[in-house]
């Protein structure tokens, strides 16, 4: 998990990349909130393909992959204006491929982002 902070710079988007969309993983995301800052939360699922092999380097890549399509300020002023301590914001789905190849983009930015 990372905090995060800058500025992001579109909307909501759903984007299909390759019409392969069966290929590659797919991370949840969301941000959690506590009581001191807010948190980037990758879910990583189960079965993991075994080319990942540095958890820091998928998640910073989901991240990258979120905030290109999401605006990042807006989103997260949103979520630390009304979302309560200990809950956690889901912003959607990234489909990727080891070799960082962005399959599926399923995103949605949060109400009143």
């Amino acid at each position: 998990m990372s905090d995060s902070d800058a500025d992001g710079d579109t909307g909501g988007d759903a984007t299909d990349v390759n019409a392969d969309t069966g290929a590659g993983d797919t991370f949840g995301v969301g941000i959690h909130v506590t009581e001191s800052d807010l948190q980037f939360v990758v879910r990583v699922p189960s079965d993991i393909d075994s080319g990942w092999t540095d958890p820091e380097e998928f998640q910073r890549l989901v991240e990258e992959v979120v905030w290109e399509r999401l605006d990042r300020e807006r989103t997260l002023r949103a979520i630390a204006t009304e979302t309560p301590n200990g809950e956690t914001v889901t912003l959607g789905r990234v489909t990727l491929r080891p070799d960082g190849t962005v399959v599926r983009a399923d995103l949605a930015a949060v109400d009143g982002a």
